[in-house]
């Protein structure tokens, strides 16, 4: 008879979803206070961990907020992985966006570098 879980450890659950690589990775940030549960900073890799819990992070330049969504026995491919939360995320603008400007201009590949009257007429249009 197969007994449903009701909590899992935090770190076992950020390697088992795949946000690390390894699951000491992921105990050494939670011991670093990096990542908090439900607004509570954690510092113990041994958390329990709930369906429903809110789950926050940073990791490279993104802010991750996720919720719980199950809690895995396995970890499994990706595809399996990102059934276990959601992304709560708050949207972020990147550094175009809070610019207002748009993409800087593109040449077409192989047409080579651009002759001193168009960079001039580049450097017009981008004043």
């Amino acid at each position: 008879m197969e007994q449903k879980r009701t909590s899992l450890r935090l770190d076992q659950w950020l390697w088992y979803a795949r946000f690390y690589k390894t699951r000491t990775l992921a105990s050494t940030t939670i011991k670093n206070r990096k990542i908090s549960v439900n607004d509570v900073v954690q510092n113990k890799p041994s958390t329990p961990l709930h369906v429903g819990d809110e789950v926050s992070f940073v990791k490279g330049d993104k802010i991750w907020l996720v919720q719980v969504l199950a809690l895995a026995v396995r970890r499994g491919p990706f595809a399996e992985a990102s059934l276990l939360y959601k992304d709560i995320s708050p949207i972020i603008p990147t550094k175009d966006e809070k610019k207002g400007s748009g993409a800087p201009p593109t040449r077409d590949r192989g047409t080579g570098r651009p002759t001193k009257k168009e960079r001039r007429a580049i450097d017009r249009l981008m004043e």
